[in-house]
């Protein structure tokens, strides 16, 4: 038997992560994700008061571990962007961020990358990690995880 040319592959799920500014753990939780999903799940981050620019500590703190943060750039969270997806994890906006019926949720508590020191972030961005990993391991349970892009702070 052969396969049907309008056979639709597996759609790919989505993530969005949602903070206020999106300039620091929204941003840190997309680009880990992206990393280690390695295609198998779509990552968004946004925020309900969206900042500028990402945090340059944050940008910095990426870069130094071989993340690329060229690209991103706060982008405003609105209900169809959650919609859009499988599964809206918040870290910080509490009761400003959309609802919509039929999303899962989940919130994290992650300190706020925002202003802090290079210690801070880097214990910040660990935590992430170690979510993140969790995370791709649940929902993308054949993805062969890369090895850990943090190191102990």
């Amino acid at each position: 038997m052969t396969d049907h040319p309008s056979a639709e592959a597996p759609r790919v799920r989505q993530v969005v992560f949602a903070c206020v500014r999106n300039g620091g753990r929204s941003v840190i939780a997309r680009v880990l994700t992206e990393h280690y999903a390695q295609g198998a799940l779509i990552a968004l981050s946004a925020g309900t008061r969206p900042g500028e620019h990402i945090h340059p500590e944050v940008a910095t703190a990426l870069e130094k571990l071989g993340l690329d943060t060229s690209r991103e750039q706060p982008e405003h969270l609105t209900t169809e962007m959650v919609a859009a997806s499988d599964l809206a994890i918040t870290l910080g906006c509490g009761e400003e961020c959309p609802y919509v019926p039929g999303v899962a949720y989940r919130d994290w508590a992650v300190d706020d990358p925002g202003g802090q020191d290079e210690i801070t972030v880097r214990r910040i961005i660990t935590d992430l990690d170690a979510r993140v990993r969790d995370l791709v391991a649940e929902l993308a349970p054949e993805v062969d995880l890369p090895a850990s892009v943090v190191v102990d702070v």
